[in-house]
């Protein structure tokens, strides 16, 4: 993560935090597309750490909504098993919509904006949403546990990490 955390800082990143051995990476950055830095990272991550891993960069307004926004924190009792999937490209949005109109009981399934949740109430090894949402997407989505989502979110504000939440209020997607 030392290694990560300075190969950042000399793209331009700036007040540069990782989140244990996650890779998780905080950081500050103007004048930059958080496309066009991000795709900077990934290249300079092979280049420099000799690790091939596609990176997505989101900025902390998109990290506060998605956290606002969960439309299952009514039905997910556990944040390790409630996945949140950063989807790729816009596109991948209009790819998921079949997905909506399956039963996925006791499993739920909601997308937002640049997001699709999934509650995966048997664990994520048991649950078949996640096959379901890559086999569409394919390597255009990282997904992050709602207990990481929330550290993260945390880190970028500066605060320490909440507990998860669950349950609680309904939000909009």
């Amino acid at each position: 993560m030392a290694d990560l955390r300075d190969l950042v800082e000399r793209l331009g990143g700036r007040d540069v935090r990782t989140l244990l051995n996650s890779g998780n990476v905080v950081f500050s950055a103007t004048g930059a597309r958080s496309d066009a830095f991000g795709a900077r990272i990934e290249k300079a991550m092979a280049t420099r750490l000799g690790v091939a891993a596609r990176v997505t960069v989101l900025e902390a307004a998109e990290v506060r909504e998605i956290v606002a926004r969960n439309p299952l924190l009514d039905v997910a009792t556990d944040p390790s098993r409630l996945l949140v999937a950063v989807l790729g490209a816009p596109a991948d949005r209009a790819r998921l919509r079949p997905l909506l109109k399956e039963d996925w009981s006791p499993d739920a399934l909601a997308v937002g904006r640049r997001v699709a949740y999934l509650w995966c109430s048997g664990g994520i090894m048991a649950s078949p949403l996640p096959e379901a949402v890559g086999r569409l997407v394919g390597e255009r989505v990282t997904s992050r546990n709602w207990a990481t989502l929330l550290r993260i979110d945390a880190l970028m504000a500066d605060e320490r990490p909440p507990r998860p939440r669950t349950g609680g209020d309904r939000g909009g997607a």
